[in-house]
């Protein structure tokens, strides 16, 4: 990393126009990560469309400041309500709604917006010093090591989805398979296109990701509706006391580095980052029967880390051209939207986008902390208005953005027929997220596949004589024995216990 990199990158970022999109960014972000059933996927994905015609960078500015700005949003309901608004927040409900209880939620946001600051501009100064030599190594790849590279993020994604395995992978074949309509990308021949003109260049990725994660996740809401009472106590006592401080300091040091860590691998992204962070904590606390009662180190952790790995997961989507969680892979899509692809390219032919990006998160996280301390009340009154007038709302200016991104009626019919798929996979249990990255990484991955092909005169061979390939792919097959080897001790256990 060269200092006139971030001087650029500041003198990006500081623009008026970056930085009123950058506060907007935060400020939408929030607010989105406080209602329960939409998160960052959704946030990012409804607007999307709205940085159509904008500069890259300021586009990628604007996403990233929802993206960690969602964060902590998803705080406000946890500790207020005892309601997530976003899965990386369920640990932080564990204590923080106790705290609430205790008329101590002043004090749970204060640490967990303190916390999230910290871990946010801690984890920018890891991003500048480990994505430059990713990129470096990552130069050398060839189309059989970037193969491997996403089979490992679907892997990945797919094995540390909560739920079923098996859903999670069978959702990912269904995205990869709807990553084959269109021009045939080696022979220019149509497929799957039933002679419609409309799917020539292939299913679009914002429809979809609109459909799937905003329209049938607030539809499933309006089947199950979320009724939660605000809590009445008074959001007094923002700054964590000195005590809260000394209990505090390890869990926020330890969830950042291990939300940073664990965000930069394909698929793990802020959930599991929180839950390990959590975990750690209670293990290594002296009194580990205070957690879950109200103890201020059980916001601190996990709340850290959800932060600290959102910024984590833009390592390999910059660097390396591979989302990390259901979000970034929406942003991936938001770049080569933008006209740009995501690689070990994009540090040296768009240093403005890298770079810009990096210094507005500086800036972001800073105004991040100034935004959710003195308004936190402001973003949980939010939580009253009605989920039967504010759903159709949002689901109203998500179709109106589908269609202002190229004026196309067949795209607002996509998003409503993936609307109701979306709805039916989160009745059942089916992710949408591992079909979204396997629709977005298809085309790349059967790109490099058949080139691989090409250069072995058809031998398979070449995945696993190439070390690299071959390491890849084993950590591959790891992401997906581990969670199959634990699923099946936990059904020994339950036998054993039966017996």
């Amino acid at each position: 990393m060269e200092f006139n990199d971030l001087l650029l990158g500041f003198s990006i970022a500081l623009t008026p126009t970056n930085l009123l999109l950058a506060f907007i960014g935060v400020f939408l972000g929030t607010v989105i990560g406080a209602l329960p059933g939409i998160g960052p996927s959704a946030g990012v994905a409804l607007l999307l469309p709205v940085t159509v015609g904008i500069s890259p960078v300021t586009a990628m500015i604007m996403l990233a400041g929802i993206y960690y700005g969602a964060m902590y949003g998803g705080t406000i309901t946890s500790v207020l309500i005892n309601t997530p608004g976003e899965s990386a927040s369920v640990m932080t409900t564990l204590d923080g709604y106790q705290m609430a209880l205790k008329g101590r939620a002043g004090a749970a946001l204060g640490m967990a917006a303190i916390g999230s600051f910290i871990a946010g501009t801690v984890s920018v100064v890891l991003l500048m010093v480990a994505a430059p030599p990713l990129a470096d190594v990552a130069v050398t790849f060839g189309p059989p090591e970037y193969f491997a590279l996403m089979v490992l993020g679907l892997t990945a994604l797919a094995g540390l989805t909560s739920g079923s395995i098996l859903k999670a992978l069978v959702m990912a074949l269904v995205g990869l398979m709807l990553g084959t309509v269109g021009i045939d990308l080696m022979l220019g021949a149509p497929r799957f296109t039933f002679d419609n003109v409309n799917l020539l260049d292939g299913l679009d990725f914002l429809p979809v990701a609109v459909g799937l994660f905003a329209v049938g996740e607030l539809l499933f809401n309006l089947y199950k509706p979320v009724r939660a009472e605000p809590i009445k106590a008074k959001l007094s006592g923002l700054l964590p006391t000195r005590q809260d401080w000394r209990d505090s300091r390890g869990g926020v040091a330890r969830g950042t580095l291990v939300g940073f860590f664990v965000g930069v691998l394909p698929g793990a992204g802020a959930t599991i980052a929180s839950f390990l962070a959590y975990a750690i904590e209670k293990r290594i606390s002296k009194h580990p029967e205070k957690f879950g009662t109200g103890a201020i180190e059980g916001v601190a952790a996990p709340e850290s880390a959800n932060n600290s790995a959102s910024t984590g997961a833009l390592i390999p989507l910059m660097a390396l051209g591979i989302p990390g969680s259901g979000t970034t892979a929406v942003m991936l899509g938001a770049l080569t939207l933008h006209g740009m692809q995501p690689g070990p390219l994009l540090m040296s032919t768009h240093p403005d986008v890298f770079w810009g990006l990096v210094a507005s998160m500086y800036i972001g996280n800073v105004m991040l902390l100034i935004l959710n301390l003195p308004l936190a009340p402001m973003f949980a009154s939010i939580l009253r208005v009605p989920y039967s007038v504010l759903i159709p709302f949002i689901i109203g200016i998500a179709l109106i953005g589908v269609y202002s991104a190229e004026n196309s009626l067949f795209n607002v019919g996509v998003a409503i027929v993936f609307g109701a798929i979306g709805f039916v996979m989160r009745l059942y249990g089916y992710p949408a997220a591992p079909l979204v990255l396997a629709l977005v990484l298809g085309p790349m991955l059967e790109k490099a596949l058949r080139q691989s092909l090409q250069m072995s005169l058809g031998s398979t061979e070449i995945f696993v004589t190439r070390p690299v390939s071959a390491f890849i792919l084993a950590l591959a097959l790891l992401a997906l024995l581990f969670p199959l080897m634990a699923a099946m001790r936990a059904r020994r256990g339950k036998r054993v216990l039966a017996s």
